[in-house]
């Protein structure tokens, strides 16, 4: 490990971290983590086949989960190389440009997610409170328009980060916290003024996080007070069972997210096994979780996976 520090020759290699202690242990740690992910990659690849494949669930409702889904393994997948590659002892290092990349992706698609929650709540509360109108405000157009722009909102924010860090001398510690690359993970380890990324970083946390959970709120205020006009109890519980997925994937996203942010931020002493026990809930869980209440809560996603996995006269019996 001292090799890996002061030294410039390594300035564009850095050097990854398992889970410091279990070292002997990597192989048999790799078969939970595989499970997960493939838990997590065969659920959200089972959720976008159904969408596509079934025209019953060409509606807003689903493509959005349908770009939940893409979100989901959009962030945990760029670490799947690097985290196998340290739990099979095949090499720590990884390149400073690969390394940017990577970070690129998944501070990218944590912002889309958080976009596309928002717009989910958007279409629960036109669902239920302009009930009418809901096929003309959330037209296929619009929708488009509503992933691309979560998308370039995301990406072209983090990108002045990821320019400054190119001028950022490491010439001290090149041993990150994690099995893959964060920002504010890199940017501890640089010898050089880095108040420019801790403050432009905690204002776009602050803004894009903060716009989309003040969305969310407002939305789900007037849902409520839309519920409550409906005089019949059974038709408050319908309308509110429609918007538990959804709460529960915004629970699922910002739980840990907040959770690593409070880490990396106020317990920088703490335990190495704290960091990557939030780092890999906060990538791990979200992919897993998801796919999983949508499957459970959605009456139609799980009839899809009914006729997707039963023969023809069984699934009929289900519905």
């Amino acid at each position: 490990m001292a090799d890996f520090n002061s030294s410039s020759s390594l300035s564009t290699t850095f050097y990854l971290t398992g889970i410091p202690g279990y070292e002997a242990l990597y192989h048999w740690i790799s078969i939970p983590f595989f499970i997960l992910y493939m838990i997590g990659i065969l659920g959200n690849c089972t959720i976008l086949h159904i969408v596509r494949t079934d025209p019953s669930l060409h509606e807003p409702m689903y493509y959005f989960l349908a770009m939940l889904s893409l979100t989901d393994m959009g962030m945990s997948l760029p670490t799947l190389v690097s985290l196998f590659r340290v739990l099979w002892s095949i090499s720590s290092e990884i390149e400073f440009n690969t390394c940017v990349i990577q970070m690129f992706f998944i501070h990218t698609f944590s912002f889309t997610e958080s976009a596309v929650l928002l717009a989910m709540a958007f279409d629960r509360y036109v669902a239920i409170c302009h009930p009418l109108r809901y096929s003309t405000i959330l037209t296929p157009k619009r929708i488009i328009r509503i992933g691309i722009t979560a998308v370039l909102r995301s990406s072209l924010s983090i990108i002045p980060l990821m320019i400054r860090l190119a001028y950022f001398p490491f010439c001290h510690s090149h041993v990150l916290s994690h099995s893959y690359c964060l920002h504010q993970d890199m940017i501890r380890l640089a010898c050089a003024d880095i108040k420019f990324n801790v403050i432009y970083g905690l204002v776009l946390i602050t803004i894009l996080w903060g716009f989309d959970a003040l969305g969310i709120l407002v939305s789900y205020i007037f849902i409520l007070r839309s519920v409550l006009s409906i005089a019949s109890q059974k038709e408050r519980l319908k309308a509110l069972n429609t918007c538990a997925s959804h709460i529960c994937a915004v629970l699922i996203l910002y739980v840990p997210m907040i959770g690593l942010s409070l880490v990396h931020r106020f317990a920088k002493h703490a335990s190495p096994l704290v960091h990557i026990f939030m780092a890999h809930i906060y990538l791990l869980v979200p992919p897993i979780l998801n796919p999983i209440i949508y499957s459970v809560k959605t009456k139609q996603i799980r009839l899809g996976i009914v006729r997707l996995l039963l023969p023809k006269r069984i699934h009929s019996t289900w519905e």
